[in-house]
């Protein structure tokens, strides 16, 4: 089922494309802000099932890496929707609330998607479909 991930996952860039998107405070996030750290983008929706599964696993992985940047990004619904959601399922990292420029700049077409971003700003890895903690560390690095 993993190869598969990688198999669907979107063809990006060498760069990661930039973005400046909104938390759900109202605040400006880029991507820019977060140089010389890696980060995890994680596409998601609120409909999305295996979006719902894999939580628990970023929510525990920001906990125990906070030198790893973990962003969610909502393809759906407005800042009070999220929020709520948000605290429904313990997200213990940053979501932003995505559009149709950063879904496109990502390729992102399925839900989950998630990209690895390395410090210096290139993709390391992508993939789509449901990740668990250890896969997580895999990617960032932590395991090899």
């Amino acid at each position: 089922m993993q190869v598969l991930g990688w198999l669907r996952a979107p063809d990006l860039p060498h760069t990661a494309p930039a973005f400046a998107l909104r938390d759900l405070d109202g605040r400006v996030v880029s991507l820019e802000e977060h140089a010389g750290r890696t980060v995890v983008l994680n596409f998601w929706a609120t409909w999305c099932g295996p979006c719902r599964v894999e939580i628990p696993s970023f929510s525990a992985y920001a906990r125990a890496h906070p030198e790893v940047v973990v962003l969610g990004i909502a393809a759906d619904g407005p800042a009070s929707k999220l929020r709520a959601f948000a605290r429904q399922h313990d997200m213990a990292y940053p979501v932003l609330q995505g559009d149709a420029r950063v879904l496109a700049d990502y390729g992102v077409t399925s839900f989950p998607t998630t990209v690895v971003v390395r410090p210096d700003g290139t993709v390391k890895h992508a993939h789509v479909g449901p990740l668990l903690r250890p896969q997580l560390a895999w990617l960032t690095g932590e395991i090899w």
